[in-house]
């Protein structure tokens, strides 16, 4: 008589999750299930507000003291989370579960040092000692792509780029070789070199004895990591199974409309769209001009390390210019000097006919309101106290439009972003990463500007958003003569959006040109490597392209 062998317990089984907020009626989670057993990879995947982050937050006991958390069974490594306590969860976060959050900078601790934060899960749940931890802490941040660790090491979140910060993070979540790994977003603020080599750290990370839960709004990463896929809607899971039969014959309405949107956005990655470079409109005045910018900065060794080179530009009304490259490669300080937060070295910067370094105080002001900038990082750009409604009205203060039409003008900059008023009186911690920078969109549409400076605008937003947004900032250019500085990793962003576009390494601009001859026709060898390294979704027989666009 054969033994009967009982299947292997799941390493997390979730049954039957709910999660509401004190603040709302309805829950954001809505009785969704599944489980993870050890081996698998997970892809949550669903539009921006679909409840993919706060599912992932719950797993690791992020979701706050307002919050209400009921399940019919959730457990990991068989210990019943819904009995946990503070203190539980800090044994068990950094040990046996790491977590990736999507705001990285948001997630490490402005006033220590990077290599202080990857050490500390090792001093918390490991017997070693301060030297190995050194140690093991640079061999981590080596792992996940970050130049110079030892420098890196010893510098502060706030002097390191988004991607590095994002490299950072993701270092400290796998410093312990935990069982299970929760990454929401994990490759969102990396160029694609750099996101290349995240994606096989990541599943090289997956063993016989270690699971990993993904949220993704990036249908080529989900491709790649996954082994399974959940498909989030309005806080529920409307379709789940293998990544074959999710990617090739989905068969929620859903999941086709995400499909097809994705693999759009794909396709304009990998051959170009043609029809941008037909759209690409007259030349018009120069707004915004910046000659021979430099700037270097002394690190925490004592060496002087130039970050922008000799990087000239010009930008002209109704024209969009795209600036890319990887992380560290100079795009956020060359930013910062053009929008008068950064002095350079050497160099001016004119917005519309002023230099910058002529202007006192009250007259920088003034240019101010021509020049409205969206942050790469968009909770830490906002006042966490503030209700969305409070973000929007300071903003129309600033810009002089009189109270009585602050509460009709902030409906209207939300439309323009495609959110409800309902979310006016949420906080911006109560909202997805895609919905927060939605929101810091509309509040630099307030102040009506000429120029609009984007930093990496999109980068937490799903497909069918970005899409939404992009075509909300080309109206925009094209109605307003706005004139758009796009400042992105993302190539696909870049060649849909960008007349022009400027390629950046080490600080210096190694090529620059029409977006259609610099991206078909790429002449400098980073150029060459950077289009070769950008994801795509490989559609084989997915019938994607054929669905129709849900409404939703």
């Amino acid at each position: 008589m054969n033994a009967i062998v009982n299947p292997p317990q799941p390493l997390l089984d979730v049954q039957d999750l709910h999660v509401a907020f004190s603040a709302h009626a309805q829950p954001v989670i809505r009785g969704i299930s599944f489980q993870l057993a050890a081996g698998e990879c997970l892809a949550l995947v669903g539009e921006s507000g679909s409840g993919k982050s706060v599912t992932s937050r719950t797993l690791a006991g992020l979701t706050g003291a307002h919050s209400e958390v009921q399940a019919r069974r959730l457990s990991f490594a068989g210990h019943d989370l819904r009995t946990f306590r503070e203190k539980d969860w800090l044994q068990l976060r950094g040990a046996q579960l790491g977590f990736v959050m999507q705001d990285a900078l948001g997630a490490l601790d402005p006033l220590r040092r990077v290599g202080q934060e990857i050490a500390e899960p090792l001093r918390l749940h490991t017997e070693m000692k301060r030297r190995q931890r050194e140690l093991r802490v640079i061999e981590l941040l080596r792992s996940v792509g970050v130049p110079e660790p030892e420098l890196r090491a010893r510098q502060h979140p706030g002097q390191l780029s988004g991607g590095l910060r994002q490299r950072a993070l993701i270092a400290s979540a796998i410093a312990c070789n935990p069982r299970l790994l929760i990454a929401d977003e994990p490759t969102t603020a990396l160029d694609a070199t750099v996101q290349a080599q995240v994606m096989s750290l990541l599943e090289s990370l997956r063993g016989e004895d270690t699971a990993m839960l993904i949220v993704s709004h990036d249908l080529a990463v989900v491709a790649r990591l996954a082994t399974r896929i959940a498909v989030m809607y309005r806080g529920v899971i409307v379709e789940q199974g293998s990544v074959d039969q999710i990617l090739r014959d989905p068969r929620h309405l859903y999941t086709q409309s995400l499909l097809a949107a994705g693999t759009a956005v794909h396709f304009r990655r990998a051959y170009g769209d043609s029809a941008a470079a037909a759209a690409t409109p007259a030349a018009g005045e120069v707004l915004l001009r910046a000659e021979h910018l430099s700037k270097s900065f002394q690190g925490p060794d004592g060496r002087v390390r130039t970050v922008v080179a000799d990087v000239s530009l010009r930008l002209e009304r109704g024209r969009t210019l795209g600036i890319v490259g990887e992380s560290g490669s100079g795009k956020t300080t060359l930013t910062r000097m053009i929008l008068g937060l950064e002095r350079p070295d050497s160099g001016d910067v004119w917005i519309d006919g002023q230099r910058w370094s002529d202007l006192d105080n009250a007259q920088q002001a003034r240019v101010r309101h021509s020049i409205q900038v969206v942050f790469q990082d968009p909770l830490g750009s906002f006042d966490p106290r503030y209700t969305v409604q409070r973000v929007l009205f300071e903003a129309l203060q600033v810009a002089g439009h009189p109270r009585a039409t602050w509460d009709a003008r902030a409906e209207r900059l939300l439309a323009l972003v495609k959110m409800d008023a309902a979310v006016l009186d949420r906080r911006p911690i109560e909202l997805s990463g895609g919905q927060r920078q939605r929101v810091a969109i509309a509040r630099a549409l307030a102040a009506e500007p000429q120029i609009l400076v984007c930093d990496e605008p999109v980068s937490a937003l799903d497909v069918s958003v970005q899409a939404q947004i992009l075509q909300l900032l080309d109206d925009l250019k094209h109605r307003l003569g706005l004139a758009c500085l796009f400042i992105s990793h993302d190539l696909g962003v870049i060649n849909h959006v960008s007349d022009h576009v400027l390629v950046m390494k080490d600080g210096e601009v190694v090529e620059a040109g029409a977006v259609r001859q610099v991206l078909d026709r790429p002449q400098h060898p980073y150029t060459q490597a950077l289009l070769s390294a950008v994801p795509t979704l490989q559609t084989g027989a997915l019938r994607a392209l054929t669905y129709l666009p849900l409404a939703i």
